[in-house]
């Protein structure tokens, strides 16, 4: 069973097995009281005079205590962040990664001038919103109560938190946060004149995609799969011959030799 439980984990796509794993390794040492929320928040003044530079990224790794909402925002986070890995960033991971890196920087100004502690949830409705947009036919059903087109999820999402009495603040950053990054990336590049503003860093190309095969690249025979040519066969023979300090036996001489002799 823990075999089959790894397998099953190795097959998450990196950047959610990365995120999801560190939202819940964070959650499990408060929850065991290694550490406390009060070392996670956003606080612009530790940050920058004290210098507590990790605040900028544990901020939104907390989701609150174990309980309803910690595991409503860890599905949400799981199933949407996968979704996108899977579908639209299909091989794409930098490019992902550098998704990431905006959301987090736009959320993190915004916070700067707000009163956010936390920024995950953010986060996720941002995730959520640009999967909605990207996928503007399917069908959802929130409960089984209601049956939508998925560009209405995240309002959804954000009028089911205002029924628990939470603040609407911080779903609205996550659609305007996922809003401005949808139209920069897929509205703006098509319209006419436009061009694509968000362009992945080279540094994070080289770190997360694969390098790409040149198709003008021309093997030579010996590293082709297909075996050695038959001249390259035949001189292949005698340099191995001629490396293990052999020679090869000479030809019978022709019948004119035979003659002569």
């Amino acid at each position: 069973m823990a075999q089959s439980f790894t397998q099953e984990y190795l097959q998450i796509p990196a950047v959610t097995r990365a995120y999801t794993t560190a939202c819940v390794l964070t959650t499990a040492a408060v929850q065991l009281e290694f550490i406390t929320p009060f070392q996670l928040y956003f606080n612009p003044d530790l940050i920058f005079k004290r210098y507590q530079l990790w605040r900028l990224i544990t901020n939104f790794l907390f989701f609150g205590p174990l309980g309803f909402s910690f595991l409503f925002n860890m599905i949400f986070l799981y199933r949407y962040c996968r979704m996108l890995e899977e579908g639209s960033f299909r091989g794409r991971t930098a490019d992902f990664v550098f998704m990431f890196l905006f959301g987090g920087v736009l959320m993190t100004l915004f916070g700067l001038f707000a009163s956010l502690f936390f920024l995950g949830q953010a986060f996720t409705i941002m995730l959520v919103y640009v999967w909605s947009r990207r996928n503007p036919y399917v069908r959802m059903n929130f409960f089984g109560l209601l049956n939508f087109q998925a560009p209405f999820l995240p309002w959804v999402l954000m009028g089911f938190s205002l029924l628990l009495g939470n603040s609407i603040v911080i779903d609205l950053l996550g659609i305007g946060v996922g809003h401005i990054y949808f139209f920069l990336e897929d509205v703006f590049p098509n319209q006419p004149g436009g061009k694509k503003l968000l362009v992945t860093p080279g540094i994070l190309k080289a770190i997360f995609d694969a390098p790409e095969e040149d198709p003008n690249y021309n093997p030579l025979p010996e590293e082709q799969l297909g075996g050695p040519t038959e001249g390259a066969g035949e001189e292949g023979e005698q340099r191995a011959d001629n490396a293990g300090g052999q020679e090869r036996p000479q030809d019978q001489p022709d019948q004119n030799e035979q003659e002569q002799r």
